[in-house]
């Protein structure tokens, strides 16, 4: 699956004494085809200037790109629009497929991008990097790290044993004292797969952002 673009952590509600609004999208959530395309521009730039501040580059190809309800909700509208659904039954499915991807409180999720532009890289590159999807860490000022999780849904679509996907969706599941941590100060990911190691510390802006995803 390459659209740009699971078990649920058991500890996730246990930040707030009061139930928390369920951030995942319906039916009512998505304009049909004329009311979208009225709204589309604006909709559109505002949701990318969302994305800048959760884009994560590592290296010279790999990027994260943190997802949230908006960024979603784009992205089943895209997919309306082009595959021009307009049954309730055909979007329902789209909104199945994503709604995995928008993060509960104490989550984070991911979609995974390999940008890879010819034949020859992806040759070279996707055999090496069999398992990157399951080789990301958050390490927080507290000194835990947070392992990646490959978002269940998509796992057996592209997950393979001798060659990887341009395209895998993770998660990150944080303990309400990990939170706490991931707020004090500074965080970073690390790639730990033995052909890319990389390192990227987050600036203000997107910890910021990201704090919007893992608290209530």
């Amino acid at each position: 699956m390459s659209r740009d673009t699971g078990e649920r952590p058991g500890t996730q509600n246990s930040m707030s004494a009061s139930p928390v609004p369920s951030r995942k999208l319906t039916l009512a959530d998505i304009a049909d085809v004329r009311a979208y395309e009225r709204e589309r521009a604006e909709f559109r730039a505002a949701v990318m200037e969302t994305k800048r501040r959760r884009r994560i580059s590592f290296g010279t190809f790999i990027t994260l790109m943190f997802e949230n309800r908006e960024t979603m909700r784009l992205q089943v509208q895209e997919m309306a629009r082009v595959e021009k659904l307009v049954t309730d039954e055909a979007i329902q499915l789209e909104i199945d497929t994503y709604n995995s991807m928008i993060p509960d409180p104490g989550q984070l999720c991911a979609t995974l991008f390999l940008e890879l532009t010819s034949d020859d890289q992806m040759r070279e590159w996707l055999p090496k990097l069999v398992g990157i999807e399951r080789s990301f860490t958050v390490v927080l000022p507290n000194g835990d790290r947070v392992a990646s999780i490959t978002e269940e849904q998509h796992a057996a679509q592209l997950t393979r044993e001798e060659v990887t996907a341009a395209v895998h969706y993770i998660r990150f599941e944080l303990t309400p004292e990990q939170v706490e941590s991931f707020a004090s100060d500074t965080v970073r990911i690390d790639i730990e797969h033995p052909d890319y190691l990389e390192s990227v510390e987050l600036n203000e802006t997107t910890r910021a952002e990201l704090l919007t995803d893992l608290r209530p």
